[in-house]
């Protein structure tokens, strides 16, 4: 049966709007898929060391490098939880990218990779949506599909959750419905999503 495999990279282990929507992934995945797989890390829990010389010398015979690398590769999906901080991803996700990608290994047009469906939860706490004051500053979505794709050749799609900060921000007040609903739509779709996905992979 398939293998999703998770990977959460948010601070908090409470109240986190990405790991909230990963788990409904999951849940539905499951359901779903009752005999599948899901290979779960916490990057967050259980940070990865940042990339050194060493491991760049040594790349996938470096035995960590080798390890994450052979997990994505039997991987029939990748679940990512990447919140938004300063402007980017959470640099625990970072580390587990740079330990990852290893040129000449699993990197480039033969990647192992190649056409393995990525959902990326991007929460973030205000709305960087196109016509946005702040569209300027997204360096989570743009980074991650342009990296995803161009190394792996991977399948990457979004679900965004936005305005998660409006309920403990007063200035972002008014903003309280646009945020639940986003918020139900982000459920929603992890929901339709991972099950359209178990049923794909089972077919």
């Amino acid at each position: 049966m398939a293998t999703l495999l998770h990977l959460d990279s948010a601070a908090l282990p409470q109240g986190s709007a990405s790991r909230d929507v990963t788990a409904a992934f999951v849940q539905a995945w499951l359901e779903q898929n009752p005999d599948g797989t899901v290979v779960r890390r916490d990057l967050a829990a259980d940070p990865l060391p940042h990339l050194d010389a060493a491991a760049v010398v040594a790349g996938a015979d470096d035995p960590l490098r080798r390890e994450l690398a052979e997990e994505l590769a039997a991987a029939d999906a990748v679940l990512i939880g990447a919140p938004m901080y300063n402007f980017t991803i959470p640099s625990t996700l970072k580390a587990w990218l740079d330990q990852v990608i290893i040129v000449g290994h699993n990197a480039g047009p033969d990647s192992p990779v190649a056409g393995t469906p990525v959902t990326v939860v991007a929460s973030r706490g205000g709305s960087y949506a196109p016509g946005t004051p702040r569209e300027g500053f997204e360096f989570v979505q743009n980074y991650l599909e342009k990296l995803l794709t161009s190394m792996f050749s991977a399948e990457v799609d979004f679900i965004v959750p936005e305005l998660t900060l409006a309920h403990s921000q007063p200035a972002m007040a008014e903003l309280i419905p646009l945020a639940e609903a986003s918020r139900a739509k982000a459920f929603d779709e992890a929901r339709e999503k991972a099950k359209a996905l178990a049923s794909r992979l089972a077919a």
